[in-house]
């Protein structure tokens, strides 16, 4: 046998091989020719030569305008600082053909959008638009008006059209083939997911939060402790020039199919996934060990844009951030494509490495935390992202907001991602439904149980707290800058009906909680610190409630530490027994002052501080919590100046420093969307 007729063999005959199409940002320029001849349509063929272009006088485009100080308003994406029309889907947008002569009712034309490499209609990455008899794509299309050589064609996406950059091409019928427009860049669209439209998953009714959840490009991002919240500027950046191609980038990295970028529900997971740097080389890299050196402190970054561009410009993930940094890059990312989204901060978050409803806090017998076996934390706070979808995939009642999570903390389906989870079903218990509902419950609602280590290494229940986690959830509220308190949408008032049945609802679904039967409580204690500045003298307030007829006499020990605010301790800095002798059916109170000079030489660049208190009587024992989150001094920004376009305006910073001592290499960030890129100033 020659080598010319030798047979390769096919180990794949019977299977579709190519590669499934994960690139919209990848080279394309080789779509279609520009003529391309049909299929013979006679079974024999016929002797007529084929593959030759149209004749001169056959009619052919000589421009096409997508009419973007049109469309963009209508379609809300006139502050995307790009080149190319932006539209959503579900909503019909124009554009002028201006032909070579008037085109008659007998010229046959379309307009094909493509997405990705090898387009196929069968994937919806191939649509052709027609405007005659002749049946097209699933895009409709109408000519509105036709003048001279030229018409306006109005085209409107399906609500469920994949997201993303689509390349634009009209085609003429000529004799026995297409005559296409050569590939031009500036034609080009950007379609979105939609809001406005009641079709899209994305429907959002209410016009204050489209534009407040959509498009609006500040945020503030609540931290610290309930007593003492911060709240964090944060610009979202999702217009400024080339963050919507640095999301679609994120996508094309992730290797996620063009044709699964139309559902809501696959795309906030893979950003779920992909803004995590954990385990599938995303954006971000988490660091929490207080050592930065190998990157930028997450508390550095004032807004998503530098890091976003950094990320798509490098291929390489970005160093470092924190939970609030993941959130508010995530929501630039779900913002920026079209997805109503907004960042919530769970105050007292619990993190448990079990998937069970209990924060399992283990003491030793003399009253000191048993740090080396204790496996759960509870953060300070907690930020997580929402978005609202129309869940298709679940009963109409779970439609609504949904949590998504990128801190990277637990894997799901094997990845570092956190739902969709739909806040109605954390809220009632109902946590049989996707995604990962089981594990936001637990934040919410885990019970913190005390155990005491005895001496043979077993554990003994000593105290639960039940009303500790999720103490309140804040996001920004609608057109303004203060929070709006959530908690009551994520559960039900603690001890009421509804809250009863909600655990013994999650409980059936597999969430175990701790069931001991402790002694009836007759001393109870409270911790309350009012917050200071960092530098300040911190006054703890101590009561003893006694609800027994006896006096009891409380053997007290008290450890102060330095935490992160993920509840894990930087470093102890004080320990202290005293014993409280406590009336019947009274309240004892120990006043407990701590100087800055104690607490302050350990603080490093952290503001947290614990601390927890151990009660022993001679038959309960009790255990009492406190997070206290330092105040620190604040950053004065004034603006002078005409506040119109193409006119000066000048920024002044101050800063006081209110410490007693001097600071060294400081370094302010500043960030405006739409007027000044991130900039860093050093201060020796």
């Amino acid at each position: 046998m020659s080598g010319r007729n030798k047979q390769v063999p096919n180990n794949h005959k019977g299977r579709y091989t190519d590669l499934v199409p994960t690139s919209n940002l990848g080279d394309t320029e080789d779509d279609f020719p520009e003529f391309e001849a049909f299929d013979d349509p006679t079974p024999f063929g016929d002797t007529t030569p084929r593959g030759y272009g149209p004749s001169a006088g056959s009619m052919s485009v000589q421009s096409v305008n997508m009419l973007q100080q049109m469309n963009k308003p209508r379609h809300y994406t006139n502050d995307y600082d790009i080149s190319n029309l932006v539209v959503r889907r579900g909503q019909e947008f124009h554009m002028d053909v201006t032909f070579s002569r008037p085109p008659t009712k007998s010229d046959d034309f379309q307009v094909e959008f493509l997405i990705g490499s090898n387009p196929t209609a069968s994937k919806g990455s191939m649509v052709a638009v027609t405007f005659s008899s002749r049946r097209g794509g699933s895009w409709s299309g109408q000519i509105l008006k036709q003048w001279g050589t030229s018409v306006r064609l109005g085209i409107t996406p399906t609500a469920t059209a994949i997201v993303g950059r689509f390349r634009t091409y009209v085609a003429i019928v000529a004799g026995r083939g297409m005559q296409r427009t050569r590939r031009n860049p500036d034609t080009d669209l950007y379609l979105l997911f939609n809001a406005w439209c009641p079709q899209d998953a994305v429907y959002l009714g209410n016009e204050a939060e489209r534009l407040e959840y959509v498009l609006n490009d500040y945020g503030v991002i609540y931290q610290g402790t309930l007593n003492s919240v911060v709240a964090r500027d944060w610009i979202y950046g999702q217009f400024e020039r080339g963050v919507l191609d640095a999301c679609i980038y994120i996508l094309d990295q992730s290797q996620m199919p063009i044709y699964n970028r139309g559902n809501v529900i696959k795309v906030v997971r893979k950003g779920s996934a992909m803004l995590n740097a954990q385990d599938d080389n995303g954006v971000l890299v988490g660091n929490w060990s207080n050592d930065y050196s190998m990157g930028r402190s997450p508390t550095s970054w004032t807004g998503s844009v530098q890091i976003l561009l950094q990320y798509a410009n490098t291929g390489t993930s970005v160093s470092f951030a924190q939970c609030w940094v993941f959130a508010g890059v995530f929501n630039t990312f779900l913002r920026a494509i079209g997805i109503p989204a907004r960042i919530v901060t769970n105050f007292n978050s619990a993190h448990d490495n079990t998937g069970n409803l209990k924060t399992d806090l283990i003491f030793n017998k003399d009253g000191t935390a048993d740090e080396r076996n204790t496996r759960d934390s509870i953060w300070n706070y907690h930020c997580w992202n929402e978005v609202w979808i129309s869940r298709k995939d679940l009963p109409a009642q779970f439609s609504g907001w949904c949590v998504v999570d990128c801190t990277p903390q637990e894997t799901s389906d094997g990845h570092y991602r956190c739902g969709p989870a739909s806040v109605y079903a954390i809220k009632t218990g109902q946590l049989c439904h996707p995604y990962d509902a089981g594990f936001v419950f637990a934040e919410v609602n885990s019970d913190v149980v005390f155990h005491q280590r005895t001496q043979y290494g077993t554990l003994e229940v000593t105290d639960t707290i039940t009303d500790l986690i999720g103490e309140a959830l804040f996001t920004k509220a609608v057109n303004s800058n203060s929070y709006s308190d959530i908690t009551h949408t994520y559960k039900y008032r603690e001890g009421s009906a509804e809250d009863k049945a909600t655990m013994a609802r999650a409980e059936q679904y597999g969430c175990e909680r701790d069931h001991s039967e402790l002694p009836e409580r007759q001393l109870t204690i409270t911790l309350i610190a009012e917050p200071v500045m960092v530098g300040e003298d911190v006054i703890l307030q101590v009561n003893f409630h006694n609800q027994g007829h006896l006096n009891k006499t409380v053997n007290a020990h008290l450890t102060a530490a330095v935490v992160f605010y993920t509840g894990i301790v930087a470093e102890n800095w004080k320990a202290l027994d005293f014993i409280a002798q406590v009336p019947a059916n009274q309240t004892k109170t120990e006043v407990l002052r701590f100087t800055a000079l104690e607490y302050f030489p350990h603080l490093g660049s952290l503001v947290s501080l614990r601390f927890i208190l151990t009660g022993q009587t001679d038959d309960q024992s009790v255990t009492a919590m406190k997070a206290l989150t330092l105040k620190t001094p604040s950053v004065n920004v004034v603006l002078e100046g005409s506040n119109r376009v193409g006119k000066d305006m000048y920024v002044t910073v101050s800063f006081t420093n209110e410490l007693n001592f001097r600071l060294e290499k400081v370094k302010l960030s500043l960030a405006g969307p739409g007027m000044l890129s991130d900039t860093d100033h050093h201060y020796r």
